[in-house]
């Protein structure tokens, strides 16, 4: 008896994946998608991306285009970014766009560790010194004492502004 369509038990089955059609239009248009973004990115904005040569003379191309030319190119950077890998461009593009909260985030940071020096007072004082060895121990204990005499006084918070330029100073040193 032959076993010509029968397969050894011992053989492992390949498992074949099926992409529809629809989904292979979706993904397109997904890297369509993000070459225009690529294409709206200022030049200084498109150097940190990582890209190739000919994706990079592309999208030059397809800024300086109008209309439907601009339409076609962007069409040409689409099947481009099909035959790389997207995740870096994606990463770069992530991490242009979340500058701004990040720097927004350390603010924050900074302000919540100015209201816990004033609160803490000498305490505070000595963890920022433990923290920054180059920071001035006698300049934060007077603006933080010049803080709080402002603040009982009602007076414009001007040792405050201070202080939170400081710890930005400190902060940039690193």
């Amino acid at each position: 008896m032959s076993r010509k369509n029968k397969r050894a038990p011992w053989e492992e089955e390949e498992e074949i994946i099926w992409v529809s059609k629809t989904e292979m239009k979706r993904d397109m248009e997904a890297l369509q998608a993000l070459g225009e973004e690529l294409v709206e990115l200022k030049p200084n904005a498109l150097a940190k991306v990582p890209l190739d040569e000919d994706l990079l003379d592309a999208i030059h191309d397809a800024q300086r285009f109008k209309n439907e030319a601009r339409r076609r190119q962007l069409q040409y950077i689409g099947k481009l970014m099909r035959s790389i890998d997207p995740e870096p461009i994606q990463a770069a593009l992530d991490k242009l766009r979340n500058k701004h909260a990040q720097v927004t985030a350390k603010l924050h940071k900074l302000e919540n560790t100015r209201d816990e020096l004033i609160e803490k007072g000498d305490a505070g004082i000595e963890a920022i010194v433990q923290e920054h060895p180059q920071a001035d121990r006698q300049r934060l204990r007077q603006l933080v004492r010049q803080a709080k005499k402002e603040k009982a006084a009602n007076k414009p918070a001007k040792a405050y502004r201070e202080i939170f330029q400081y710890l930005k100073e400190l902060l940039l040193e690193e």
